[in-house]
């Protein structure tokens, strides 16, 4: 993390030894090398004296430290939506390669090992939405730039704010589709083992 290089950065711009910044924050002088090697993590009561004694704001104190904690969330998210995303597209295809070879072997109790499959698949979905709601992403666009780790323009932003009712309503014709041909299917088969 950066603060330590910040806290080293005010202190020599302030001629300040060690010892003497540890007097004015009331640490030892030790504390303060910890501090500024990366060995330790000043404790907020620590980031607000410093603050005060370097005459800076918090924020850009530990602007930089902000940042890597921002882009580390975004990472965890980033590949916890990749997860849910490989997850979900697996048990689809499993789902549909294994229904008629299920049906020749177990008959109608496919129908209960399709509906378990289906279930953990509606489970990896709802994560990955609510990744998606979180990040306020849910065009194309923003989800592919999201997982490129990178977050669209505002101009650009709104436009697909404006896209995204046509994509729902596209959503729903396909989501509509899929269940035609599904369900149709399902009746074919039904008919081919009677």
């Amino acid at each position: 993390m950066e603060l330590n290089s910040q806290i080293k950065k005010y202190r020599s711009k302030m001629n300040w030894s060690q010892e003497e910044l540890a007097e004015k924050v009331y640490v030892s002088r030790q504390t303060i090398s910890n501090w500024e090697n990366g060995k330790s993590y000043p404790d907020i009561h620590s980031i607000v004296l410093l603050g005060a004694v370097f005459n800076v704001s918090l924020d850009e104190l530990i602007k930089g430290d902000v940042e890597i904690m921002r882009n580390e969330i975004k990472t965890e998210d980033v590949k916890e939506l990749k997860h849910c995303s490989t997850a979900m597209f697996v048990l689809m295809v499993i789902i549909a390669a294994s229904a008629v070879p299920l049906m020749e072997m177990i008959g109608m109790w496919t129908l209960a090992v399709e509906a378990v499959l289906f279930a953990v698949c509606m489970y990896f979905s709802i994560r990955a939405e609510k990744i998606k709601k979180k990040n306020d992403i849910s065009t194309y666009k923003e989800i592919v730039a999201f997982m490129d780790g990178q977050y669209l323009d505002e101009i650009t932003k709104e436009h697909e704010k404006a896209v995204r009712p046509y994509q729902n309503f596209i959503k729903a014709l396909c989501a509509g589709a899929a269940a035609i041909v599904v369900c149709a299917f399902i009746g074919l088969l039904m008919g081919l083992f009677k």
